[in-house]
This record gives structure tokens, sequence and C-alpha cells, in this order.
């Protein structure tokens, strides 16, 4: 298992074919995201038009990795009704779209019978793990590497089975 964590920069940057994150908690409490869920709980919404604003610099480095034909995609199981976080998710997900971020969304009644890995996650060109771990209330608690053969076909298997039966970005609608 490799022994240090890479930032997410370091880790898109060695991506060579793929990128997928995988996504099952229906809120998060991430420091960098108090300020925007608080404004977007204030009633701030994206401009469209106005790309300068979005998200940087992660959006940036998605739209550098997807240049470089480095396939990248997302996946949310998902609580319905979708928690007040989902919607601000949802609110701001067609910029990761517009980056060249492929998103799903996939209810979570649909995802009983599939084995997931007990931590969100990144896999890395089918070889690299990055576990995100949260606390209970949503913060984040810290990654972890692994290139362990199980636990990369773990994470693999589940997303496919995940990514399979999700619903694409532009036809997902919350209730």
């Amino acid at each position: 298992m490799p022994s240090s964590v890479p930032t997410f920069a370091e880790l898109l940057r060695s991506a060579t074919h793929s990128a997928v994150h995988l996504e099952m908690r229906d809120s998060y409490a991430v420091d960098y995201e108090k300020g925007p869920f608080a404004q977007w709980r204030g009633g701030f919404r994206h401009d469209v038009a106005d790309r300068a604003s979005w998200w940087r610099p992660w959006l940036d480095l998605i739209a550098a990795t997807v240049a470089r034909h480095v396939v990248v995609r997302r996946a949310r199981i998902v609580s319905e009704p979708v928690s007040e976080y989902i919607r601000y998710e949802y609110s701001g997900t067609f910029t990761n779209v517009a980056a060249g971020e492929q998103v799903r969304w996939l209810p979570r009644r649909q995802a009983s019978d599939i084995a997931l890995p007990g931590n969100d996650f990144w896999l890395i060109d089918d070889r690299l793990v990055r576990w995100n771990h949260f606390t209970g209330d949503g913060a984040s608690a810290g990654g972890e590497m692994s290139d362990d053969p199980a636990a990369v076909k773990l994470c693999a298997d589940a997303f496919e089975a995940v990514w399979a039966r999700a619903i694409p970005h532009e036809n997902y609608k919350i209730s």
C-alpha cells in the first residue's frame, strides 16, 4: 500500500486513461464547501454564462485531465427524496459536466444488491484507490491510498455496476 496520500491534483495528473469517483453519502461537511453551501442556501446559483466564477481550481484540473484524453466519471448514490446537500450538489453539477466529467446519479434503492466498499473513493487507471474517509457528521477524516488488487477489483466492479444502473445527469430529476 502506498504510504503517502497525494493531492487530488497529483492523483489526477498521474492518470493516463481513467479516473472514476464514487460518492455514497447524502451530506458532506468538508471545509472548502462551507461557504459555497451557505451561499447556495441563501439563494446563490451559478450563472451558466459566467464560467470564470465556477469552482476553481478544481474545474480547471478536470478540464486539463480530460484534455489529456483521460475519461473522468463520477457516480453518486443518493437517497430519495434527496437531502438539502444533494440539492446543492445537483445545482452545481452542470459545472462538472461542462469541465468534461461524466456524472450519473443512482437512487439508493436501486443499489441494494450491489457490493459496495465502505467508503467513497477515487479509482485511477484501474490500479490505485484513494479512499475518502469522513466523520459521522460529514467532515473530512483524510484520505488513504491502496494498490491492493482486491481493493482495486472491489472498487472497479462496484463503480461499473453503479454506472450501468445510474441515470446520466441531464436525465436525472430531483424531487
